[in-house]
């Protein structure tokens, strides 16, 4: 409630915790495409955009819905998700000509190993230029899902009806939870190999990473 003449009402998006108003100023004064990330209750969300007089233009954008058409059967909001969302919009963004961006988290706590850092790390692989400390990204274990799969194995050891509840989804997709790393390296081996042989056929440079392989 306003107690001086001075109060002043923030603005509906920041009330509704959607929107950090100083941040956003910073990240386009930086003159880079926003590289913004967010998670919803079922998929990981990457677009790079861009900002204009009008709003925001989404150059690319991907989700860990499109990693289902790729043959993913895993869980679409883990992290082993969120690295693959990373390398697809890494791909598309360089196919598109953008090579650097800024990451937006949005309102997202910026704890170490999160999700949106996982983003942020396949984004990286792929080949896009993003600042950021490598210490607060996800280690090779949970990228790959190696810490589900633990988890997994454990918990059919001593609850098998609680580890088929928990892990339905996968189980219906004819994927045992078991072997999650391998099935996430065939998944990261078919998006690279993919965006690579689109690369060569446009005559685009591939990325520095790529090429000293």
């Amino acid at each position: 409630m306003a107690r001086t003449g001075r109060y002043k009402v923030k603005f509906r998006r920041r009330r509704e915790g959607k929107t950090n108003y100083y941040k956003r100023r910073e990240m386009i004064k930086s003159g880079l495409p926003r590289l913004v990330i967010r998670k919803t209750n079922n998929y990981i969300i990457a677009q790079v955009v861009t900002a204009k007089v009008t709003g925001d233009a989404v150059i690319v954008s991907a989700t860990s819905k499109e990693l289902v058409r790729l043959g993913w059967k895993g869980g679409t909001k883990n992290t082993p998700a969120a690295y693959l969302v990373g390398l697809l919009i890494g791909y598309k963004a360089l196919l598109k000509g953008v090579k650097e961006v800024i990451p937006d988290i949005g309102l997202h706590r910026p704890i170490k190993g999160a999700r949106v850092f996982a983003v942020i790390k396949g984004a990286v692989d792929a080949g896009l230029e993003t600042p950021h400390d490598e210490e607060i990204l996800p280690d090779e274990d949970r990228l790959s899902g190696k810490h589900i799969a633990e988890y997994a194995g454990k918990l059919k050891g001593e609850n098998e009806a609680l580890y088929k509840a928990r892990f339905s989804k996968y189980l219906a997709r004819g994927l045992d939870p078991a072997d999650l790393p391998k099935h996430f390296e065939e998944i990261k081996g078919k998006i690279k190999d993919y965006y690579m042989g689109l690369f060569k056929k446009l005559n685009i440079e591939l990325p520095q990473e790529e090429t000293e392989e």
